[in-house]
């Protein structure tokens, strides 16, 4: 997207920056290759925040490649800017921040149900499942959620997901999940 020219789009439309500020767009621009006459609103918002001349100097001073990223960087502050002029993006990156939060709890509460739920189902006199050498990967219809392991012997009941003593240690690990359980350090 970064070429020389006077705009993106065609050679006789100034760019988004230089219709701005009423000026002509010389070739060489340095604005035209980042604010194309279709976004004017974008060149609008950094202007407002920034300034043309600080915006002008901080082109200048990187290299032609990180020039994109950088302009990049300074529409989406300076819209963010605009919407919040207290927080900016600080205030979305903090509100994002606490969305995530509340989701990782929600998420930790939902795997603390499952494995209360899980723990509860399983008896404790579980046989010991058959070795992994009876079963085989099932090659009709190739890999699935249903086909994926089948028997040799059908009379062979399947294994739960885990082995009785996964499951048992699972259900042991975390006193939080357990009510009836004490943790203490002794062994």
């Amino acid at each position: 997207m970064a070429s020389s020219g006077c705009s993106s789009s065609s050679s006789n439309s100034p760019c988004a920056a230089c219709k701005f500020l009423r000026r002509k767009c010389m070739p060489g621009c340095i604005f035209a290759p980042y604010f194309p006459p279709e976004e004017p609103q974008k060149f609008a918002n950094v202007h407002k925040v920034f300034g043309a001349s600080n915006v002008t100097k901080l082109l200048n001073e990187l290299l032609p490649h990180q020039r994109e990223d950088a302009v990049n960087s300074l529409a989406y502050e300076a819209e963010a800017r605009i919407k919040d002029p207290v927080y900016g993006c600080v205030g979305a990156i903090s509100v994002l921040q606490r969305q995530v939060q509340r989701l990782q709890k929600e998420l930790d509460a939902a795997n603390a149900d499952l494995l209360r739920y899980a723990c509860s189902d399983i008896p404790l006199g579980l046989p010991v499942p058959p070795t992994m050498s009876s079963w085989r990967i099932g090659s009709e219809g190739g890999p699935g959620p249903r086909n994926l392991f089948h028997h040799q012997d059908p009379s062979i009941p399947r294994p739960p997901p885990w082995s009785a003593g996964d499951h048992l240690f699972l259900c042991n690990i975390n006193p939080v999940l357990d009510d009836t359980k004490e943790s203490s350090g002794d062994k």
